[in-house]
């Protein structure tokens, strides 16, 4: 089976980067968010990555060239019509993407093959609602993920292979690193690293033992690793980790209502959502801990 068309669904700030980034590799790319509100917000971050790509491919006209070959739909019928690849990057809500499979299984062709990107979730958990649960897998990627490029491909036990190696086949025709996991692992293989670490650095922060600068400071010089945990939240962005607390607290975990109310009302309410809006932990584009002096002083 030969892709051509790919849809990804979810603008945010990881499906936006998945879209760019299939895009400048020579798909055709449609974007599908909820309204135009958000698809108006996608384009200025479209508009960014031009600049981006530009600089790190040193290719600033492809670069442009992707960004001009982008569609944009709010309606999932039409974003979907032709997709042989969707690729869903909806938040991390149990019932959002339970929801938005419902609606895709009953709009989408029969050829399409439906990928989740989620950070946490497992295939298993939406497979029953996908209408196609042969062609359901994962596919996740790394945040900055032209230069991070990992991608991790996860099915569930109803996946069938072949499609399985098609993702796999896409990835790397993406210049993606891919991954297969041989069976289902919540986080795959980065998050069942990178979230227990960021946990323990919001766990440090919410029951006011360091503030974030200390913490990053000190995994910094300890690990010589380029950023600490809080800077990382500040490139993912403030409503994933919001989220991702929320349904640890509806699962009972010890501290995790608390530790999201504390991101929504000193960082979420106050606009400070992360990199992409200029303010999070750290302020940007020129953030304390990319300061040489910052792990000296």
């Amino acid at each position: 089976m030969e892709l051509k068309h790919i849809t990804v669904a979810g603008s945010g700030v990881l499906g936006s980067q998945i879209a760019f980034q299939t895009a400048f590799f020579g798909y055709n790319v449609t974007v599908y968010d909820i309204n135009e509100q958000a698809l108006s917000a996608a384009k200025e971050r479209f508009q960014h990555l031009v600049s981006v790509y530009g600089e790190y491919f040193s290719d600033i006209t492809h670069a442009q060239q992707a960004f001009d070959s982008l569609q944009y739909s709010a309606d999932l019928a039409e974003a979907v019509k032709d997709a042989d690849l969707v690729i869903e990057a909806v938040p991390e809500v149990v019932e959002i993407k339970q929801d938005f499979y419902t609606k895709l299984a009953s709009v989408a062709p029969e050829k399409t093959i439906f990928a989740s990107n989620s950070s946490t979730m497992l295939p298993s958990q939406f497979a029953q609602f996908t209408g196609r649960p042969e062609k359901f897998l994962a596919l996740h990627f790394a945040n900055e993920i032209w230069k991070n490029n990992v991608a991790e491909i996860m099915g569930h036990a109803g996946t069938d292979a072949k499609y399985a190696d098609i993702v796999e086949a896409f990835a790397r025709s993406i210049k993606m690193i891919p991954f297969r996991l041989y069976k289902e692992q919540a986080g795959y293989i980065l998050n069942s690293l990178l979230v227990p670490f960021l946990d323990a650095a919001l766990g440090l922060w919410a029951n006011g033992v360091a503030e974030p600068q200390a913490i990053d400071k000190n995994w910094m010089i300890s690990t010589g690793a380029p950023r600490g945990p809080f800077a990382i939240f500040d490139i993912i962005g403030m409503t994933t980790p919001y989220n991702l607390q929320l349904a640890k607290a509806e699962r009972g975990v010890p501290c995790a209502k608390e530790i999201a109310e504390k991101i929504k009302t000193e960082y979420i309410d106050q606009g400070k959502l992360g990199a992409a809006t200029g303010e999070g932990f750290y302020k940007y584009p020129n953030p304390a801990y990319a300061d040489p002096n910052f792990i000296k002083a």
